[in-house]
């Protein structure tokens, strides 16, 4: 019978989607089947409710394997038994033992191993004075039948069952197969053993057909029809499966949100706000009809405890529309003042919570992540697992190695796939082997943020994986959980959060201010901040720093926090793509100059000037203008954006869509048009709620970019992670008046730090130098205090001579007086050939002889060419006077209004480039630059100059072409440039 059938869940072995499987089972008149896929349950949910869809009896199990060599295949009875299965397979996972030879005893569990490979088959004794156990099987292949006869089982068939494993539709999937285990084990097609295969006979059988290999032994087919008639498999699909009670119960969960938000109302409102006391109640109502007060107060117990350790965290998400999140503290956004309406995400067919996100510092999520797991307990939490499937670029690459291609003629295939030299036979059999691979299952992973709390054991639901984070995670991915019944909590993490904590802490040091980064109200009203907003100064800032970004709050001339949120979500990208960010930007300073699609369309989004700038937007347009109900259109919402996978659902949705607009009477240009600007729109855009709390963390940053702009900025530094490379950050530290110090073994820190105006650059910055190595320098110096010299630095340190070379070459010992090529020459006289130095130090240190040395030079660009091979930058010398030419450019970037229309030549060192591709297939580029007084531009290379004058990496360009400006923010379109020279290297000869 059909107890061992494989879905492409088997990874890198199946050929089959769960419903292709079904679906030929169904049309082959199969009543009941197992899916069995090795090593994993990931894909039994799908399995049983596309079984429960077809009117087949679905039987849940796991192949279980050691590398390639097959074990026996688990058959659950029951829920209980699936429960089991898992339980046993996430023991090993967690563990990293092997799987055990003999399957243990469970009792909810059949196990069926192979007739000619079991366990016992190794010992001399053979199967004599062995005993199966009770639910223990032996399954015959249709080719094995004939060996019966002469086994033991001849005289005792009971335990023999019908073991066909199903891999294909049909033999030509087995090529397929091929392909995928040649991958899985990273060797040449013609490499592949059989027993790193499956058979070519694994391909689901009609009944009839399969039952005709077991004519001479009918007992087996028996035996194997009535252990699947007792198995079942089922999942319940209609209810939360997320920890139901806080408390201990339904009640006391209530009484509790309902005292936290009171409490919390007086601290965010005051007492007495009667507006926000009716929401509150109102709000609180729902959560406890529709079950949600367990999920609200779990995510206000993390709250809660990372506050307690003095954490940052930003809230947001679909639940930040709520004014109970607001006054628990989950979120900063205040939903009254931006009239967020909590019902729409509680509308009449949503059974499951809104979501939170919540944001923490990279530095301090694993803490926030180890209290969750420990306090609701590791059975009952999981890290939310995501699938990577085989896409475009890692199908090339995956099927080039099988076939054994050199890496250039790979890159080629990836980079230039309409190249005339990729036509050839091996690149045919890729491209047809790759087209049957896309989207299949690759590899799993782990969900950026998502967390599962379950009221049951999540084995209940999956086996768990035990990826190297160390935290149990499901092996599907967040779909499925969904689709069960699961709303997970995503605790994430940014680098921002950092940066503010650092932020207010160096401030504290440096300038002995407290800044309390919480009051954003007050930021939101202080004139200083406003007008950076609106200038676009906002280099270092959370999310308002990219060239799109900065180059849109100056268009906007954007200067309040209304308008800032919205500039949040028509960032996103697909909005520019569409026309509608322009048209925003016009609409935003002609309000009476523009005509709405329609009255409708004008009554829902006149906030926004009849442009979908929302989420919410999406959804009020689906739901007023075409008529969609509130579930239809959020799940078109959520189809769009990629959160959905079911495309018969969305299909069906958006034929609806037109069907009704057609039935309203409306022109098929309107709706067309419609359409258009929903479908460009809503799988970028945020929800007004999530973009709100966006720019809550926007105007913290920028507050201390305003008032503490070194501070800030080195703090931004030693968080990493920004949008430009470091050195931008410290030419902005400059800009904004800090002297720059090269690393010094007196005065730096592992990390950047400051002193006054004055920053020192970290030891982490040094290319090559040892973590352990600047731990110890700055550590010994703390004990013992400044180093007198070399010879006392390395004395004190044990160093090797490799990293005192990088030290010296920084110039990290200047305060000894001596040149760079002295101290060098002392250093190899003190180490010698030394190459490593053991951690020890001398206890009697012997005195080195004193050599006069002759007058050594070093040169200024010398130190330079130091800096940009260690660092990654110049410090000594400004970049633009490393160039041949004295020239610098006919404008500056501060002059570029001027000029518009004109052409002329201008000089930027390179920051970024954007590519974009045109409707036509080709490439365009956005470039920002520093000009020589450190100021930013932007350009355009359209495609026709850019196939002419491409990019050539980092460093200084000549730019020639057209001033231009938009609303008021200027660039250029460039028409010609060329990297420009710099002078020569004097260390290596001209």
């Amino acid at each position: 019978m059909y107890l061992n059938n494989h879905s492409y869940y088997s990874l890198r072995y199946g050929t089959m989607a769960v419903e292709t499987l079904v679906e030929e089972a169904a049309r082959l008149g199969i009543e009941a089947l197992a899916l069995t896929d090795i090593n994993n349950s990931m894909g039994m949910v799908d399995f049983v409710k596309t079984c429960n869809g077809h009117g087949i009896h679905p039987i849940a199990g796991i192949e279980f394997r050691n590398g390639d060599r097959y074990l026996y295949t688990g058959i659950a009875k029951d829920p209980n038994g699936f429960r089991e299965l898992n339980d046993f397979l996430s023991y090993h996972n967690e563990t990293g033992l092997p799987l055990p030879e003999r399957a243990p005893p469970l009792e909810d569990v059949w196990f069926i191993y192979d007739f000619d490979g079991h366990p016992w088959k190794m010992h001399e004794k053979g199967l004599h004075g062995y005993t199966l156990r009770d639910q223990e099987l032996i399954g015959v292949r249709p080719g094995e039948v004939n060996k019966i006869l002469t086994s033991r089982w001849g005289a005792d068939p009971a335990r023999l069952v019908v073991r066909h494993p199903v891999t294909f539709l049909t033999r030509k999937d087995h090529a397929l197969h091929r392909h995928l285990r040649a991958i899985d084990h990273n060797i040449l097609l013609s490499q592949l053993k059989p027993d790193q295969m499956a058979q070519e006979s694994e391909v689901l059988l009609p009944p009839d057909l399969l039952s005709c290999a077991y004519d001479e032994y009918p007992v087996i087919w028996r035996n194997s029809e009535r252990i699947m008639k007792n198995c079942w498999m089922g999942f319940d699909f209609t209810t939360v499966k997320n920890k139901k009670t806080f408390t201990g119960t339904l009640y006391d969960d209530k009484i509790l949100l309902e005292k936290l938000a009171m409490e919390g109302m007086a601290y965010r409102y005051g007492p007495g706000n009667k507006e926000a006391l009716k929401r509150i109640r109102h709000e609180l109502e729902i959560i406890d009809r529709l079950g949600f007060s367990s999920y609200f107060l779990i995510t206000w117990d993390v709250i809660r405890y990372s506050m307690s350790r003095g954490f940052y965290h930003v809230g947001r998400g679909s639940g930040a529309n709520s004014i109970v999140a607001y006054c628990l503290r989950i979120t900063d956004v205040d939903p009254i003042d931006l009239d967020l309406y909590f019902e729409r995400f509680i509308n009449p067919k949503r059974t499951s919570p809104p979501d939170f996100d919540i944001d923490f510092s990279w530095k301090e999520r694993d803490e926030v992540l180890d209290y969750i797991f420990k306090r609701y307990g590791r059975k009952h939490t999981a890290l939310i697992g995501t699938i990577s499937t085989f896409r475009d670029r890692s199908i090339f690459r995956e099927l080039g190695k099988v076939y054994g291609l050199p890496k250039e003629e790979i890159d080629r295939l990836v980079k230039e796939p309409e190249s005339k030299l990729n036509e050839n036979h091996i690149t045919r059999r890729i491209y047809e082997a790759g087209s049957l691979l896309m989207d299949f299952p690759n590899l799993r992973s782990i969900h950026a943020g998502g967390v599962l709390i379950s009221e049951e054991p999540l084995t209940a639901y999956t086996a768990l994986d035990m990826p190297p984070k160390g935290l149990p995670t499901t092996q599907w991915d967040m779909y499925v959980a969904e689709s069960l019944g699961f709303e997970k909590l995503d605790i994430l993490s940014q680098r921002g959060i950092g940066h503010i904590r650092e932020c207010a802490e160096i401030v504290q040091r440096n300038r002995g201010i407290r800044v309390d980064v919480h009051r954003v109200d007050d930021f939101k009203k202080d004139r200083a901040v406003l007008e950076q907003l609106k200038s676009g100064e906002t280099n270092g800032c959370f999310y308002i720093e990219s060239p799109a970004m900065r180059g849109l709050l100056s268009k906007l001339r954007c200067d309040s926090y209304r308008t800032l949120v919205a500039a949040s979500s028509i960032i996103r990208p697909g909005v520019a793509q569409s026309g509608m960010m322009r048209e925003y930007i016009h609409r935003f300073h002609h309000r009476g100059d523009f005509q709405y699609l329609h009255p409708i369309m004008e009554a829902q989004l006149k906030e926004t000037f009849g442009v979908m700038v929302y989420q919410e937007d999406v959804i009020k347009v689906c739901h007023h203008f075409a008529g969609l109900d509130l579930a239809d259109a959020d799940v078109l919402r959520r189809a769009m954006s990629g959160k959905y996978r079911s495309r018969a659902e969305f299909d069906r949705i958006a034929q609806r869509f037109f069907d009704n607009c057609r039935d309203r009477g409306y022109s098929d240009e309107l709706t067309r048009e419609v359409w258009r600007q929903i479908s460009s729109f809503a799988g970028y855009s945020f929800s007004k709620a999530h973009s709100a709390s966006f720019a809550v963390e926007s105007f913290q940053s920028l507050y201390l970019k305003t008032h503490y702009p070194l501070e800030f900025m080195t703090a931004v530094i030693n968080n990493f992670g920004g949008f430009y490379r470091t050195w931008v950050y410290f030419n902005e530290a400059r800009r904004w008046g800090a002297t720059l110090h090269l690393p010094c073994i007196n005065r730096s820190e592992y990390k950047t730090s400051i002193s006054g105006k004055d920053i020192y650059i970290g030891f982490i910055h040094l290319l090559n130098l040892e973590q352990q190595v600047a731990l110890m320098i700055v550590g010994e110096r703390e004990r013992l205090g400044d180093y007198g010299n070399l010879e006392d630095f390395l004395q004190r340190v044990p160093v090797g001579l490799e990293q005192v070379v990088i030290l010296i070459r920084i110039d990290a010992l200047r305060f000894t007086g001596k040149s760079k090529k002295e101290l060098l020459w002392d250093a190899h006289l003190i180490l010698g050939g030394q190459k490593k130095k053991d951690p020890m130090r001398e206890l009697f240190p012997v005195r080195k002889r004193e050599f006069k040395l002759p007058e050594l030079e070093q040169t200024a660009l010398e130190s330079t060419y130091d800096e940009l091979e260690i660092l990654g930058f110049s410090v000594s010398i400004p970049a633009f006077e490393l160039l041949q030419t004295s020239f610098r450019g006919q404008i500056m970037a501060r002059q570029m209004l001027e000029h518009l229309g004109k052409k002329v030549r201008m000089l930027g060192n390179l920051v970024t480039v954007k590519h974009v591709r045109t409707k036509h297939k080709e490439w365009m580029n956005f470039g920002t630059f520093l000009d020589a007084e450190g100021e930013f531009f932007d350009v355009v290379n359209f495609p026709d100059s850019l196939k002419r004058y491409p990019y050539k990496g980092q460093g200084i360009y000549l730019l020639f072409g057209m001033i231009t400006e938009e609303f008021g923010f200027p660039g250029m379109t460039v028409e010609k440039m060329a990297k420009l020279p710099y002078r020569p290297d004097p260390r290596y000869g001209s």
